[in-house]
């Protein structure tokens, strides 16, 4: 069982020190546009990733006018009490730790408390290009897998590397092949490993995927996710020598990885062409929510669930079958925001479970 209890926030965004203590499983935060709702799940968010679910660096974090921040919770981890903290300093400094040990690395804490959220902007997910399909799906591995993800920060480190080489050479002429066949074999062994993790993960999440569509559509529309990679046909290494003159003259590595992508086809058309809005929004909710069991699965519990304004994202019989999902048939602590005070406690009064509303 994971839940988060309490959290602090100095600093942190808009707000200046707040705290806030979460006696429910289900909890709700109510307000205008502007109020900190967004803001508050993304400091819950902070506590189990180390950084914002935005994206935004921490100096864009801290609150207006002001310099640093800090983010504290207490969580409860099976029978363990657990206070993370987050510090942003005032010369830039960063530390986080559990209990008041930091971390040499912060990767290291990724996976501890597993946290899922939907927020408005994931629709890019969908409509999009592949990069972002890749960034969900390399989040959702990194949360189950350690080692993914220090192969992943390793793969990444080596083709930035070896993409300087290749401009480089450009630049003058001069070419270390040496250097470069080392820096290529690296990007190989970890570039098969990233491939071997996703093709073996996507055979179990790929059905959880479509079931959780057809749950929250309820209707037997025909939704298809394929895995496109380059891998599936050719080894990495033959790929880097059948692209490298192409590569020298785009002065990057254009086969990989990190070309990766998935395909959404729903009865047999492109579903970025073909669905509608509704359909697409079941898309996104299907595909968190099918992170979410895949995380629960494996480590046993839980994860923490965040909703952002999802009742302007969803009509209210998909809204219905969707809380019903998280809130009834899981053991998850579930934080919703939303601008309409009456609307959520009304939504969350009809599945008849102890809830909480907290006004911002």
């Amino acid at each position: 069982m994971l839940r988060i209890n309490n959290i602090s926030l100095f600093q942190f965004r808009n707000y200046q020190e707040n705290q806030y203590q979460f006696t429910r499983n289900i909890v709700g935060f109510c307000g205008l546009n502007g109020s900190g709702k967004t803001n508050l799940l993304d400091a819950i968010y902070y506590l189990c990733f180390t950084k914002s679910y935005f994206g935004r660096a921490d100096a864009q974090n801290t609150k207006y006018g002001k310099q640093g921040f800090r983010i504290q919770g207490d969580f409860l981890l099976g029978d363990n009490s657990l206070q993370v903290t987050a510090v942003f300093r005032e010369n830039g400094k960063k530390e986080f730790g559990v209990n008041n040990e930091h971390y040499n690395r912060f990767a290291d804490h990724i996976g501890r408390f597993p946290c899922v959220m939907i927020a408005p902007d994931d629709m890019a997910i969908i409509i999009q290009g592949s990069e972002e399909r890749r960034k969900c799906l390399d989040y959702k591995l990194t949360q189950l897998d350690a080692g993914y993800l220090r192969t992943l920060i390793d793969s990444n480190k080596l083709l930035k590397q070896r993409n300087s080489l290749l401009k480089q050479y450009a630049e003058s002429g001069k070419l270390d092949e040496n250097l470069l066949g080392i820096i290529s074999g690296q990007l190989v062994a970890a570039g098969n490993s990233v491939y071997f993790h996703r093709s073996h993960f996507l055979r179990t999440f790929i059905p959880l995927i479509t079931e959780r569509y057809q749950t929250i559509c309820q209707s037997e529309e025909k939704l298809s996710i394929t895995y496109k990679s380059n891998l599936e046909s050719i080894d990495f290494n033959q790929l880097l020598q059948q692209n490298r003159d192409r590569d020298f003259a785009m002065q990057r590595t254009t086969q990989g990885p990190h070309r990766d992508d998935l395909e959404f086809n729903l009865n047999g058309n492109s579903f970025k062409n073909s669905a509608s809005q509704g359909q697409k929004k079941s898309l996104l909710f299907a595909l968190k929510l099918g992170e979410f069991e895949a995380i629960k699965q494996h480590k046993g519990f839980a994860p923490i669930l965040l909703l952002d304004d999802v009742f302007e994202k969803l009509d209210g019989t998909r809204m219905s079958n969707l809380l019903e999902k998280v809130c009834l048939e899981n053991d998850s602590q579930v934080f919703i925001t939303d601008t309409h005070c009456d609307r959520l406690s009304a939504s969350l009064s009809k599945l008849d479970v102890p809830f909480q509303i907290i006004e911002l």
